[in-house]
Parts: C-alpha cells; sequence; structure tokens
C-alpha cells in the first residue's frame, strides 16, 4: 500500500470524526466523496440491507433485501438503473450479481467485481444495462456484517475509459472501509436500523439528527420549513418507535447504542506500529 494512501485514509477518519450528529448525512456523501478520491473512483453507492424474518421458501438472497440505498452522484439515468435492481430483488429470479452478493457469512468481505463473476457474465444483458449503459465498466465493494440482520455494502465505481481495480487496491480499500464500522453504526442508527421498533420516515430521520444535535422543536421547524406542530408530530413518533419518553433517553439510548468496541483511532496506531516494524 502507498504510504500516501494511508495518510489519506488516516485523514478521512479524522474528518468524520468531527462531523457532528446533525450533519451525518453530509457525513456520509463527505465518506463516499473521499473514498472515490482515494481510490480513482467516478461514483459510490452505498446501501444497507436488512435479513427478512421469514424468507420466501427457495430465496436465492437468503433472505437479504435492501432498506436504504445512496449514490455519491444519483444521475437520472443512474438513480434509475439502481431502482430497477432493487426492484428486481423481489422477483422469484434474480441475477447471478446478486446472488453473489449476498452469499457467505463473512463479517467483513471485500470483492473485485472481475474476481467475484465468470467472464461470461460480463456477455449479457445485465452488465450492458445496469452497468454500461450507465457508464460503468467496472466496481470494488465492501459488506460489513452488523449482528446477523443487518449489513451495509459500499461500491465504488470506475467508468468506461477508467483502468479496472487490481488486486492491489483490495488492501488499503479493506483498511478504509474497516476503519470506518464506527461511523457506518452511526449512519444505521440516525436511520431507527438496530435501535427502533419500525422503520423511520424520511421526514423523522430528518428531525432525528436536529433533535441528537441539540435543536428546539421551534428551531428545527424553522430550519425545516415545517410547522411547529408538525414537528411535535414527528418527535412524538420518533420517541415511541425508540422506545423512550424525552429528548434525554433518546439521547442516552443513541450513546450507548453509538459506543464502538474498536474505534478507528485504535485501528490506525496498531496499522502504524506496523509499518515501522
Amino acid at each position: 500500500m502507498r504510504e500516501d494512501a494511508a495518510d489519506d485514509i488516516y485523514a478521512l477518519w479524522d474528518e468524520l470524526a468531527e462531523f457532528p450528529v446533525s450533519r451525518y448525512d453530509d457525513g456520509l456523501k463527505h465518506m463516499l466523496k473521499r473514498l472515490c478520491d482515494i481510490f480513482g473512483a467516478r461514483n459510490a453507492l452505498w446501501s444497507v440491507v436488512v435479513r427478512l424474518p421469514v424468507p420466501p421458501e427457495g430465496d436465492l438472497l437468503n433472505g437479504w433485501r435492501p432498506r436504504l440505498v445512496r449514490l455519491l452522484n444519483p444521475l437520472a439515468p443512474l438513480a434509475a438503473s439502481v431502482q430497477k435492481q432493487v426492484d428486481k430483488l423481489w422477483l422469484p429470479e434474480v441475477d447471478l450479481s446478486s446472488i453473489v452478493g449476498a452469499a457467505g457469512e463473512e463479517p467483513f468481505l471485500t470483492r473485485l467485481l472481475f474476481e467475484a463473476l465468470p467472464a461470461s457474465w460480463f456477455e449479457g444483458e445485465y452488465y450492458r444495462r445496469h452497468y454500461l449503459a450507465v457508464g460503468h465498466a467496472d466496481h470494488v465493494s465492501a459488506r460489513c456484517a452488523f449482528g446477523n440482520d443487518v449489513r451495509i455494502h459500499l461500491l465504488l465505481f470506475r467508468g468506461l475509459e477508467d483502468p479496472r481495480f487490481t488486486a492491489a487496491i483490495k488492501a488499503p480499500f479493506t483498511l478504509a472501509v474497516r476503519g470506518l464500522k464506527w461511523f457506518q453504526h452511526r449512519l444505521l442508527l440516525s436511520h431507527g436500523i438496530h435501535a427502533a421498533s419500525e422503520p423511520i420516515t424520511p421526514a423523522e430521520h430528518s428531525v432525528l439528527l436536529a433533535l441528537l444535535g441539540g435543536d428546539t422543536e421551534k428551531q428545527i421547524a424553522k430550519s425545516l420549513g415545517k410547522s411547529p406542530n408538525t414537528i411535535h408530530i414527528h418527535v412524538k413518533a420518533i420517541y415511541r418507535k425508540f422506545g423512550v419518553r424525552n429528548r434525554h433517553a433518546l439521547t442516552a439510548l443513541w450513546m450507548s447504542q453509538s459506543a464502538s468496541p474498536k474505534p478507528a483511532s485504535e485501528a490506525k496506531k496498531r496499522t502504524q506500529k506496523r509499518r515501522t516494524e
């Protein structure tokens, strides 16, 4: 791994540690953009997948289905392509790339597109329609498990004229993404995943971030352009879904759930130590 790549990765960890809770959506965009810069990618996709409590019989995806999908640059043709891919995951027959992506129970996995799939797949309609047609030719991916029923998938894409990702990128990419598990866990919590009794809506997500950032309901109403009554309804719904009665209890729950057993700073120290040995 190039030493300057490691320095860029450490800088990214430090940058994300400075994002307040109220700006975690911006933090996600920053993370994806910086990863693209570091690894020479054109675009990035971040998704949360959850395992269905009772998967359909014979399910080829072992019950895994997307809950959230975010694109760094959601250009219209690409966004439409991604939505079509998501919709197809609920059909009885799914593409081989989706089956491969869901297979296995590894806690963390990094893959190159051209090593994960057979050469014949790249001659097929799926690759032409959902890669070449939207300007993508290759990707490197990371899959990180959070317990037995939640995963995050992160993909970096290169364009038609770019060189392929090679095996040399796997070690630094793994270091970068694995060292950000703490941040991705907090992103999960900000959407109610792993903490709420049911999914929170996009509107509730915005209110939740503002609440955790310390804003009053009046301040939230002003910043979001909503009425105080609408914001109060969202706040009550958030408390109910998180099983708390007030902001203090919500903050306490957030702090206890978001504690990371292995902060990125510790991983950084271990890696730096190996480099000096």
